[in-house]
Parts: C-alpha cells; sequence; structure tokens
C-alpha cells in the first residue's frame, strides 16, 4: 500500500457519524448513563462536557465498542457498534504507550496490526510522516520515560491518526498537561481536524476548552448520567486564544456554569424530597 492510496482512504474515511439511541448503561447494577439520545453529524467536532460522575469517558468508551450498552443502541453509518474497530481511534488521558518501545516502535506496532499487508519501508514513511506532523520527528527513536508528558501524549495522538481512523475519540486527553502544553496540543488537535475533517468526540469537564474546541458542547449531569443540554458554539473558525477575553465567551462559559448549578440543586432538592442525602462534591 503506497503513501498515495494510504492518504486516499483516509480522505474517503473522513467523516463518519455516530448515532446514540436510548443507551443505558451500568456498573455493577449502578445506573452510570440512562436514556442517553445523541446524533454526531459526520466532520462534526463535539465535547462531551461534565463533573465527574456524569458518565462521559463511559458514553465515550460505549462509542468506542470498548463496552456495551445495557440497553439502546449505538451506530455509526447505520451500521451497529459491537466491539473496538480501526474505524474508532482513542487517545485516553494516561497515553497508553509500552515503555519498553521507542515513539515509532509504538506506532509501527499499531500499523502492523492495522495493515499487515503493507511494506516495512511504507509503514517507515508513514510513521515518519505522523510524528513530523505532530513534531516529535527529532525524537522517534526514544522511550517514552524520557519524553515530557505532553510529547507523550503527541506521540499517543499521532499513533492514533496514523491508524486512519474516520473517527477520533479522546478522553480528557490534556488533563494531567500544564496549561501550556494544554493549550499547544488543544490548537494542534484543532489544525488536525481541520486538515482532515474527521469526526471527534473530546471529553473533558473544561468549559472554556469545550468552548474553544468544539462545534456542539453536549452537557452531562450525573446520578445518573444523562444529557442535560446541548449548545451549538457560536465562535466562527478559525479561533484565537484572544476569544477568551471577549464578553461573549465569558457570558456563554457563565451561562453553562449556570446549567450545571441548576442541575445539582435539583439533585440536592430531589434527594431532600426522597429523604436521601446528597454528598458535596469531593466526598464519596
Amino acid at each position: 500500500m503506497s503513501v498515495a492510496e494510504v492518504n486516499e482512504v483516509e480522505a474517503a474515511q473522513a467523516g463518519q457519524g455516530l448515532e446514540v439511541s436510548s443507551v443505558s448503561f451500568a456498573y455493577d447494577g449502578a445506573p452510570v448513563l440512562q436514556e442517553v439520545d445523541l446524533r454526531i453529524a459526520p466532520s462534526e467536532f463535539v465535547c462531551l462536557l461534565g463533573p465527574s460522575g456524569s458518565g462521559k469517558s463511559t458514553l465515550l468508551r460505549l462509542l468506542a465498542g470498548l463496552e456495551l450498552p445495557d440497553a439502546g443502541l449505538i451506530s455509526s453509518n447505520d451500521e451497529a457498534i459491537r466491539g473496538p474497530s480501526l474505524e474508532r481511534g482513542v487517545v485516553f488521558q494516561n497515553y497508553s504507550l509500552f515503555p519498553w518501545l521507542t515513539l515509532a516502535q509504538n506506532i509501527q506496532l499499531a500499523l502492523k496490526k492495522a495493515h499487515p499487508q503493507s511494506s516495512e519501508s511504507w509503514r517507515r514513511q508513514h510513521i515518519a510522516r505522523h510524528l513530523q506532523r505532530v513534531g516529535l520527528a527529532e525524537v522517534a527513536d526514544q522511550h517514552p520515560s524520557l519524553l515530557s508528558g505532553g510529547m507523550q501524549q503527541r506521540g499517543a495522538i499521532a499513533r492514533m491518526l496514523a491508524l486512519g481512523s474516520p473517527i477520533l475519540l479522546m478522553d480528557e486527553p490534556f488533563g494531567a498537561l500544564d496549561p501550556v502544553n494544554r493549550a499547544k496540543l488543544q490548537d494542534l488537535v484543532l489544525e488536525i481536524w481541520a486538515a482532515t475533517r474527521k469526526t471527534v468526540v473530546f471529553v473533558t469537564h473544561d468549559v472554556e476548552e469545550a468552548l474553544y474546541l468544539a462545534d456542539r458542547v453536549v452537557m452531562l449531569g450525573s446520578s445518573p448520567g444523562r444529557i442535560i443540554q446541548e449548545i451549538t458554539v457560536p465562535f466562527a473558525r478559525p479561533r484565537s486564544r484572544r476569544l477568551f477575553k471577549s464578553h461573549e465567551f465569558t457570558e456563554l462559559c457563565e451561562r453553562i456554569d449556570g446549567y450545571f448549578r441548576e442541575e445539582m440543586l435539583q439533585r440536592i432538592e430531589a434527594g431532600i424530597e426522597a429523604g436521601i442525602e446528597v454528598l458535596p462534591a469531593g466526598r464519596a
């Protein structure tokens, strides 16, 4: 398979849709998600926003096929998702790189599984191309332990991109990074999305991050997780960080915070009426 052929495949695959229909899920009998309905359009960038316990990471795992719903259906391009697939690339917060392999070898291992008929020379070219894309060409032969957290996460992104998945699922990928590296990787993801027009579902609990990245923000409330609000982000692309200082941006952040405060008050009131103690955030 030539580089040109892979580019053609990636272009053809860019922008597959997702549909979540009446999905519920529980861990050990405890409801985590309940009656979730969500449509994600081809090439749309959607952020799942919510506090801890709202089920946003669980919903992402269901979209990836790493878990299966207890009720309802999740599909992509009208085909039910029944397990993991190369159609959906995933990046987790913990990087998920094998420490005994170099950065290039980590991507090589994934490519061998994804494209078993490909030649060694093609894989080397493909790896070099994607490491260059994320600014890691000079550290291709380094092991993850010698790289910073931001570099390791860029390596995980390069591995995901090298697989050519039309849908990219990202579970708080920058949550453990310092503000500078977080900002750099946010901009990198936006550049990649603009160039490839893949479908992106991005989990975060950061309101500003969600509004900076997304076309649409899907807000999840907890106990159990469900969609409480969806907001189409009104800011034109490409976006700059000057947006953060605008009145419109600040006002929308405050409105979203208000939705979550209202949802929490409703939970507290419902708990009082039912005679149930509702613990404040940080207690379990």
